[in-house]
């Protein structure tokens, strides 16, 4: 597996959730062991006039995330096996110690999709919930819906939805990507946004734990069924936004347009300036005009382990 080929970031709380039963202090980490590394504080070196802590008050600011993280705590119960990754924004997300694990594809994705205020947006197989977290963290989308096969998957992702407080703007479905036009009705959402599984047949490596082979490879959904699924849900005009393998460039292309949507808009991802890309980033419009814009590549690292200002950006938005 390359360094940008796997998967992990966030939203903004605005209500408490209901107090639930007390538990246990629990460890949470801030760089989710194999996944993509968060970047350093070090990579933003700020102004040397910038005030201190004690002056522009992001101490005190400091110690209020903390109460609140740790208020929230009383929110949600982690099992044993799961645990609260610190996403070094203000936002945590749940995590299977063992399980699949986001990365930087679902961070570039959520960063592409273009959300305007107001729009309804559904995530087929959204996991453990990151690319809602982070839709709603950034964006004025008026709400997002996460549909996920994998019932795990999915109570984690609702323990994230929970402990950031989003449950009035995020919901978790468990459900099949095939049969999502049934369950929420024909032409509903205005964006649909996906990071499905790349690998086909014996592409890539295969896992013995389950939710990381069926978020990995085309088990439970093809591509040619995530692009129906996406043209069912998406109104007239609506945008699908999907981050994929550039190998498979041909067929997404192909299997988009025969479901009616056009590709718009495209952005290769290379691991370093000189590396052929490994992730592509694409825009398509449910029944739009044919034409399609090509976006400068996009570098995520500089130096092993270093990423490019753009990068972290994205990270930091």
């Amino acid at each position: 597996e390359t360094e940008t080929s796997r998967r992990e970031l966030p939203a903004k709380a605005i209500r408490r959730a209901p107090h639930a039963v007390k538990t246990p202090r629990l460890q949470e980490t801030a760089i989710p062991p194999g996944s993509a590394v968060l970047p350093e504080k070090s990579q933003n070196p700020q102004p040397a006039d910038r005030k201190s802590g004690a002056e522009d008050g992001t101490a005190e600011n400091q110690a209020k995330k903390q109460h609140r993280s740790r208020s929230r705590m009383h929110n949600i119960n982690l099992n044993p096996d799961e645990q609260l990754d610190d996403l070094q924004n203000g936002f945590r997300l749940v995590q299977s110690k063992k399980g699949f694990r986001f990365g930087i594809d679902a961070v570039l994705l959520a960063d592409y999709a273009d959300i305007r205020a107001g729009e309804h947006v559904i995530d087929l197989g959204c996991g453990n919930g990151i690319i809602p977290v982070l839709l709603a963290a950034h964006t004025d989308a008026a709400f997002i819906t996460g549909l996920e096969i994998q019932e795990a998957s999915a109570a984690l992702a609702r323990k994230s939805i929970q402990y950031n407080e989003l449950e009035h703007r995020v919901r978790i479905v468990t459900g099949d990507i095939k049969e999502a036009a049934q369950t929420f009705g024909a032409a509903s959402f205005d964006v649909v946004t996906s990071n499905p599984p790349y690998m086909i047949g014996q592409h890539g490596l295969t896992n013995a734990e389950d939710s990381i082979r069926i978020a990995r490879h085309e088990i439970c959904c093809t591509l040619d069924d995530l692009a129906a699924a996406a043209a069912k849900l998406l109104k007239s005009r609506g945008r699908f936004y999907m981050v994929h393998r550039p190998f498979r460039l041909a067929e997404i292309i192909r299997t988009l347009s025969r479901h009616h949507l056009e590709p718009k808009r495209m952005r290769l991802v290379h691991p370093y300036a000189d590396r052929e890309p490994n992730l592509v980033l694409i825009e398509a419009s449910r029944g739009g005009r044919s034409g399609m814009r090509v976006d400068p590549p996009l570098v995520v690292y500089t130096s092993p382990g270093v990423y490019t200002d753009e990068v972290l950006r994205i990270y930091r938005r």
